[in-house]
């Protein structure tokens, strides 16, 4: 089910004005605070009534203010989970999942044994929110959402107000959501990590306006974005690989597009499939193969886009085989390897350099 939005908005001292169409999957709204994230989400979900507006979910119109279409909240079908849980805490879990089912309006969608088994909250069904983690609250809020029985999910920086640990927690349950229901998922974070781990589409929104639409890969990868995507420090690209081997030395190889790629272990059977963000930071580029380096990672590459920032920094957008990787050096640097549009060089990655958090499945392709 694809999704078009459109919306315009005056508040003060802001104005919303925002476009994109997208496809089904998870679709992540990204950008700086103040750039107009949560007012879509809120806009799609019925909680606010732009000045003007037409939002379509498939075949079904939510907002047309053209033609005088506004359903309310109640009528949209939209399952929302936000950065706190909202749970009642007077109920059990089993009270609080129950709860979420008396707002569907058929019987159908996911069970509650199938969301109870996804979520791995069978041991959580008796007790109380205030008992629970903070990673076990949300995966009950997500629970308590899906049985509503929802045609969207929309996710508010559900994320946001846990620690690293709870978030590497609950990242998994989220992709076996994203896996496992055909729910189409708005999914606003400020966190590049989590987009590239879970969504398919990102929409970058900067200041009310949209950036840049599409799929993950293209869009994280776009060198001319970086200023927008959380800093250079954050800017990075998303490759795609399968699992080749288990190596006796704790490492991991990764067949890729355009050659072998050794990571510390990772969880993941022969065959498998994985996304991997890399940092454009912890990319090196030179001109000849180097020999006599402790890096394990060199792989061959072309300059596709070269940008000089304002400082002493410039981003470069390689093509590797079938991916495209950014690489953050200096001026200076691209100046004395003579880099043009054009220009064989070659990648080089410490293999230690990639956090196991930048490592997922990529979504199931329909």
């Amino acid at each position: 089910m694809t999704m078009r939005v459109s919306l315009q908005h005056v508040f003060a001292g802001f104005a919303l004005d925002v476009a994109f169409e997208v496809p089904a999957g998870v679709t992540a709204l990204f950008g700086p605070s103040g750039a107009g994230k949560s007012s879509v989400i809120k806009a799609v979900a019925g909680l606010m009534r732009p000045d003007r507006g037409l939002i379509r979910a498939g075949d079904q119109v939510l907002l047309d203010t053209d033609t005088g279409i506004n359903r309310p909240p109640h009528r949209r079908r939209i399952g929302c989970v936000f950065q706190d849980d909202r749970l009642f805490p007077h109920l059990t879990v089993r009270q609080n999942l129950v709860y979420g089912r008396w707002f569907s309006p058929d019987k159908g969608g996911v069970s509650f044994d199938q969301v109870v088994a996804m979520l791995g909250i069978a041991a959580l069904l008796a007790r109380r929110p205030q008992t629970l983690s903070g990673g076990e609250r949300q995966r009950v809020a997500i629970g308590r959402a899906l049985l509503s029985n929802p045609q969207i999910l929309a996710m508010d920086e559900p994320l946001a107000a846990l620690d690293d640990a709870r978030k590497a927690e609950i990242l998994p349950y989220l992709e076996h959501l994203r896996d496992q229901t055909q729910i189409p998922i708005l999914y606003v974070s400020h966190s590049v990590s989590e987009i590239t781990r879970l969504a398919g589409t990102v929409v970058v929104l900067g200041k009310g306006r949209v950036l840049k639409a599409g799929p993950v890969a293209e869009v994280f990868s776009d060198p001319n974005l970086s200023p927008w995507l959380g800093g250079v420090r954050e800017a990075g690209s998303v490759i795609t690989a399968t699992v080749a081997a288990q190596d006796d030395d704790g490492l991991t190889r990764l067949h890729t597009s355009a050659g072998p790629l050794w990571l510390p272990r990772v969880d993941a059977t022969i065959g498998a499939a994985l996304r991997v963000r890399i940092a454009a930071q912890d990319v090196m580029l030179a001109v000849q193969r180097p020999e006599g380096i402790s890096a394990l990672n060199i792989l061959p590459a072309t300059v596709v886009a070269l940008r000089m920032g304002d400082g002493p920094g410039a981003m470069v957008q390689l093509r590797l085989g079938e991916d495209l990787l950014l690489a953050r050096i200096t001026r200076r640097s691209a100046v004395q390897l003579g880099l043009a549009v054009g220009s064989p060089v070659f990648a080089v990655l410490k293999s230690v350099a990639v956090a196991p958090g930048d490592i997922g499945a990529p979504p199931i392709t329909p």
